[in-house]
């Protein structure tokens, strides 16, 4: 035994060595450490329960700094003061800059006391006395801190990704006068919209994936992530499919131990339960400035920054809230590559741009006083490949375009009644169309942009295209959406894809384009589970071969489709495994369909001269 405490203090020396060369061979997380002095605190709230927090403070003390704080259910790990985050802020330049820098492990989760809930209902103001939820822990923390943190300058900031982006939004309810500024970014708005749902078809491996871990933590204090399950294969498409009906969640992986995969089964429309859980509805006179941030090509979230803007733009100042939106997956403007994503290129680091021009000026002027000038609207335009600035969003200077389905596969300015009917395609939810040509778990984020000839392909895919185009084409807002549709079964989904093609010879030069050439570039996608056709909150079913009006929108763009390009828009009925497969056979929840209820459907999009689907596009003049 004697022999084996000198060994075990050389192995505890080798790790100390070794942590201390990976700090040193990280020249932001060595200038975090000689520049910062790490602090933790577990902070009362008003209910009895502490919050862990870790804040880091500028070593030089002979000026005061505004706190930059973010809240998370994802851990403010490491822990312990003298482990040392390798990063604070959205950027190596804010931590140049100097703040207070404040990492908080939300309710719950962690190191922090009291229960977690997943999208908490904001209704403790109502409620009154000692009750909590996440706005009055943000308002708690902010007090403890401006009284006890030295040389804070009595002024704070949130930001924050994802699930810490839904902090920083629920951080301006009735917000502390200390709160000046705000970044949600991807930030969640309303969780039946946001991630797990896309106007009623369930996002089955997002869910699935993220709940097997994140729904699994002990209920008491713990600093670890639990481990996930132990899949056969990571080929999601085979995966999913042979899964079968979503029932098979719970008997076979699940054991109805993750809560709130549970309460998505039990809730499959948008009722009450989903209705509390929707932020956007407290988002009322705000006092902090505001800068919302997303990417066009966020597959996780790209619901939650457009809506979260749209609704506190209308209902506050027009100069007190601004958006961002750039070429980006989720997150992705926080990291190092963002010239590209997947098979796109931008040209450029847009997200060094961004956060240089953008987020750090914004948190500068209103923390510290500094001058910026911050547009309403900065816009990355895909396509042109160039950032924009406008004084609103969706640009004043738009005008409408009606873009009308036509036999042939044709896409007509006009609509035409002397003509084939209908287009016709056999969906096979045995054999669903991938939502990726890619082997993957089924939750990637590339396929935002990837080429569509894959599905272009296929005989339940089917597609309407415009001519080459002679001019530029800038889209600039929202799709939408109108189809005449019919089904011999009584269920059916439908996909709308807007898709950018490109020529096969480059248009400057004439010469064939090996690299791009017949392009089918993804631009947008959407989807409707036509049970909620009518109402979100009040499925019906169709009734078989009855033409029936589907209408919805798919999310903003601001993209340039070049000339020479032609505009395709592509209908299907399924994008698996990213989205779940519908039974074509209506049952109450799909949650519970039986494996027998999924069936082949022919199903019909008209084009007659009385039922005439269509796209309606904004575009900029």
């Amino acid at each position: 035994m004697h022999r084996l405490i000198p060994f075990l203090s050389l192995l505890i020396m080798l790790f100390d060595i070794a942590a201390e060369d990976a700090v040193k061979s990280d020249p932001r997380a060595e200038f975090i450490r000689e520049h910062y002095a790490k602090y933790e605190y577990e902070i009362p709230m008003r209910d009895g329960k502490t919050l862990f927090t870790a804040v880091y403070v500028p070593y030089d003390d002979s000026r005061t700094y505004p706190m930059l704080m973010l809240r998370t259910p994802y851990s403010v790990a490491p822990y312990g003061i003298n482990n040392y985050r390798k990063s604070l802020a959205p950027s190596s330049e804010f931590e140049k800059e100097k703040f207070i820098f404040v990492w908080q492990d939300v309710r719950g989760r962690f190191r922090s006391e009291g229960e977690f809930v997943n999208m908490r209902p904001q209704n403790a103001y109502q409620r009154g006395g000692q009750a909590v939820d996440d706005a009055t822990d943000t308002y708690d923390t902010i007090e403890w801190l401006v009284k006890n943190i030295p040389n804070n300058n009595g002024r704070v900031g949130m930001w924050g990704v994802s699930y810490p982006g839904y902090y920083a939004s629920v951080g301006s309810i009735n917000a502390h006068d200390a709160l000046k500024a705000i970044s949600p970014q991807a930030p969640i708005a309303d969780w039946f919209f946001d991630d797990f749902h896309r106007n009623g078809m369930f996002a089955l491996p997002m869910a699935f994936v993220f709940f097997d871990r994140f729904d699994n933590f002990p209920k008491d204090k713990h600093n670890f992530w639990p481990e996930g399950l132990d899949l056969p294969t990571h080929d999601g498409y085979d995966f999913f499919l042979e899964l079968g009906s979503l029932a098979n969640v719970n008997k076979v992986y699940f054991k109805n131990e993750r809560p709130f995969w549970n309460d998505l089964v039990a809730h499959p429309n948008y009722d009450d339960y989903w209705k509390q859980r929707n932020v956007l509805q407290h988002l009322n006179d705000t006092e902090p400035a505001t800068l919302v941030v997303g990417g066009w090509y966020d597959t996780e979230d790209l619901y939650g920054p457009l809506q979260t803007y749209k609704t506190m733009s209308r209902k506050n100042k027009e100069d007190h809230v601004k958006l961002v939106m750039g070429p980006w997956s989720h997150g992705q403007w926080n990291g190092e590559d963002t010239d590209n994503l997947g098979e796109a290129e931008f040209g450029f680091q847009t997200g060094e741009w961004f956060q240089e021009n953008v987020l750090l000026p914004f948190f500068s002027q209103h923390l510290k006083g500094k001058d910026a000038k911050i547009a309403t609207a900065t816009m990355f335009e895909t396509g042109a490949n160039r950032w924009r600035r406008f004084d609103q969003w969706p640009p004043k200077n738009t005008k409408s375009l009606s873009l009308f389905f036509a036999e042939k596969e044709s896409l007509l300015s006009e609509p035409q009644d002397k003509q084939e009917p209908f287009t016709e395609y056999l969906s096979d939810p045995h054999n669903p169309v991938p939502h990726s040509k890619k082997i993957g778990r089924g939750w990637d984020r590339p396929y935002m942009v990837e080429d569509q000839r894959f599905a272009d392909r296929r005989p339940d895919v089917v597609s309407f295209d415009t001519e080459p185009l002679k001019n530029d084409l800038t889209l600039a807002g929202d799709i939408k959406v109108d189809l005449y549709v019919s089904t011999d079964k009584t269920a059916a989904d439908f996909v709308v894809k807007l898709v950018d093609v490109f020529p096969g010879k480059d248009p400057n030069t004439g010469k064939l384009d090996k690299k791009n050439g017949n392009r089918h570039e993804l631009v947008r996608w959407g989807a409707i589970r036509g049970r909620f056709r009518d109402s979100m909150s009040n499925p019906i079913p169709f009734k078989p071969n009855e033409i029936t009006r589907v209408s919805f929108e798919l999310y903003d763009v601001l993209h340039t489709i070049k000339r020479g390009h032609k505009l395709k828009i592509m209908v299907q009925s399924s994008m698996f495994p990213f989205l779940d497969r519908n039974p074509q056979t209506y049952v109450d929840n799909i949650f519970y369909a039986k494996d027998s209820d999924f069936v082949k459907a022919n199903h019909r999009i008209y084009h007659d001269g009385k039922h005439n689907s269509k796209v309606v596009l904004s575009v900029l003049d």
